[in-house]
């Protein structure tokens, strides 16, 4: 691989790391500021039994927070982003549950959520921008390697240290 094209898909790294964070930071932070329609949001789905709601409802938000906040300083990039995965893929498979059993909720992705008229859902939509989220997951985790990542700075900082003890 040439230096030019490898530093192209740093960019690509960079952009979809950067992208993800800014994701994880809005949804996280607008369900944290308010945790009793994200409580509403979780119910709606009607597939967790209620105290498990409860945790999932006051967990969630922070926990996309911390995905979010490590995203962006591009601490643990590979990890952050299977954890990505792995939510992203549970988020897909409650709307697509949701949307089976003719449901008529909002997914309360980016605040909000509960009950909706029948008919104003947009369940395909949510689906597909997950699955645009999710292929960023999949590119970090595959390739975390980005621009202005505290992950790079580590990796330099070691072959720098590795080199000097080797001479």
């Amino acid at each position: 691989m040439t230096a030019r094209s490898a530093a192209a898909l740093d960019v690509v790294g960079t952009v979809a790391r950067l992208g993800l964070a800014a994701v994880w930071l809005v949804s996280g932070g607008l369900k944290a500021a308010d945790p009793t329609q994200t409580y509403v949001a979780v119910r709606a789905y009607d597939v967790l039994p209620i105290a498990a709601v409860d945790v999932v409802a006051a967990v969630l938000p922070w926990f996309e927070l911390a995905l979010g906040v490590s995203l962006l300083l591009g601490v643990a990039t590979r990890l952050m982003a299977v954890l990505s995965i792995g939510l992203l893929l549970l988020f897909i498979a409650g709307v697509a549950q949701a949307w089976v059993r003719g449901l008529s909720i909002d997914c309360g992705c980016f605040g909000g959520g509960g009950q909706v008229a029948p008919g104003a859902t947009s369940y395909g939509l949510e689906i597909a921008r997950d699955v645009g989220f999710l292929a960023f997951a999949v590119w970090l985790a595959v390739r975390p390697r980005s621009y202005l990542a505290i992950d790079g700075l580590l990796a330099s900082w070691d072959n720098a240290r590795l080199a000097k003890e080797g001479s």
